[in-house]
C-alpha cells in the first residue's frame, strides 16, 4: 500500500496544477493569447518543468492551450468569426440534445437536477471552481438524458471549446443569478410535455456569455504578447 502513495500524490498534485492553469484561464486571469512562459508557470506553482510540460500538453489536448514551434504555449483565443462558428455548433448540438429528452421528464431526472441545483445556488459566489464545476455538473445530467452518449460526448467537446469564453461570467453576480433562475425555469419546462420552450431555453442560456466574449473580441486593445508571472493577479 505504501509503495501506491507516492504515485496517487503525485496524480494528485498534478492534477491540481492543471486546474490551477486551468482556472487562470477560464477565469480571465490569463488573456487570451498570453505566452504560458515554463519558468514563470514553475515559479508561480512550485513545480517542475517536466509536470509543467505534460500539464501544458493536458491542456493543449482540451483545446484551452496552443503550443507553437518558436512560441512557445499560449493561452487559446478565437477571432469573433470562430466563436460564432463555435457557438453555432454548440446551439445546434445543445437543442437537439434538449429536444431529445422524453417530457415529462422521469422523476429520478428531475430530483437529481433539484440535488444539483441546491448545491449550485448554497455555493459561494466566490467559489467560482465549485461554481463552474456544478454548473457543468448540471448541464451534463441534462443532456445525458436525451439517450444518445455520442450526442452528448460532442456536445462536451464544445462546452469545452466555449469554456474560456464562458466560465468568467458566474464571476459577475448578474450573470450568476441569471444562470441560477434559468437553471430553475429548465426543470419546471421538464415537467411538462413540449419540448420546444425546453430547447430554447437551453440555446438561449447560451447567449449572454456568447455576447460578452464577442463584445471583448470587439472592444479589446491588443495586450498580446502577454507573459504570465509569479503573482496570482
Amino acid at each position: 500500500m505504501s509503495e501506491a502513495s507516492p504515485s496517487i500524490a503525485r496524480d494528485f498534485a498534478f492534477e491540481e496544477l492543471v486546474r490551477a492553469i486551468e482556472e487562470d484561464v477560464i477565469f480571465g486571469r490569463v488573456a487570451p493569447g498570453a505566452r504560458l512562459v515554463e519558468d514563470n508557470l514553475m515559479a508561480r506553482h512550485g513545480a517542475s518543468r517536466h509536470f509543467i510540460r505534460q500539464a501544458l500538453g493536458q491542456l493543449e489536448r482540451s483545446g484551452m492551450v496552443r503550443r507553437e514551434k518558436n512560441v512557445g504555449a499560449t493561452v487559446a483565443s478565437y477571432s469573433a468569426d470562430e466563436a460564432r462558428q463555435i457557438y453555432e455548433v454548440r446551439e445546434m448540438l445543445t437543442r437537439q440534445a434538449a429536444l431529445m429528452v422524453p417530457l415529462p421528464a422521469p422523476q429520478a431526472l428531475v430530483d437529481r437536477l433539484h440535488d444539483i441545483q441546491s448545491r449550485y445556488v448554497a455555493a459561494e459566489a466566490s467559489d467560482l471552481r465549485l461554481l463552474h464545476e456544478i454548473n457543468d455538473e448540471f448541464h451534463f445530467a441534462l443532456f445525458s438524458a436525451c439517450g444518445n452518449p455520442f450526442l452528448v460526448r460532442t456536445l462536451c467537446d464544445y462546452m469545452a471549446l466555449t469554456l474560456p469564453m464562458r466560465a468568467k461570467n458566474l464571476a459577475d453576480p448578474e450573470g450568476l443569478a441569471r444562470s441560477r433562475r434559468e437553471h430553475e425555469l429548465m426543470i419546471e419546462l421538464l415537467r411538462g410535455g413540449d419540448s420546444w420552450p425546453l430547447a430554447q431555453l437551453c440555446v438561449d442560456h447560451l447567449q449572454t456569455s456568447k455576447a460578452d466574449y464577442l463584445g471583448r473580441v470587439g472592444s479589446a486593445a491588443p495586450r498580446f504578447p502577454v507573459e504570465v508571472g509569479n503573482g496570482r493577479g
